[in-house]
């Protein structure tokens, strides 16, 4: 095992216990979880009000210009491939 793994080993055991003493009482466990849930239902609402702004704008969502990413580096790999067979033919 490196000095990397040991590291990580330690790291992770006293983050693990930071974790126990912080979550051991009850009250701040509560507060720590309903402020998880604000943040993630913050961001659900930020999300769909970038959404809602981006349909007003007549620009696609961000779900579409993913999508089309994915069919443009098809693409480019298709590309790729045919040159290599075209330079193969010369």
């Amino acid at each position: 095992m490196g000095i990397r793994d040991d590291l990580k080993k330690q790291a992770l055991e006293v983050s693990g216990k930071a974790m126990e003493k912080l979550m051991a009482d009850e009250k701040r466990a509560m507060a720590i979880a309903n402020a998880i849930g604000k943040v993630q239902r913050g961001k659900q609402a930020l999300d769909r009000g970038q959404e809602e702004l981006l349909k007003a704008f007549h620009f696609a969502p961000k779900s579409e210009f993913k999508a089309v990413g994915k069919q443009l580096s098809g693409l480019k790999r298709r590309l790729r491939e045919l040159e290599e067979k075209l330079d193969g033919l010369s």
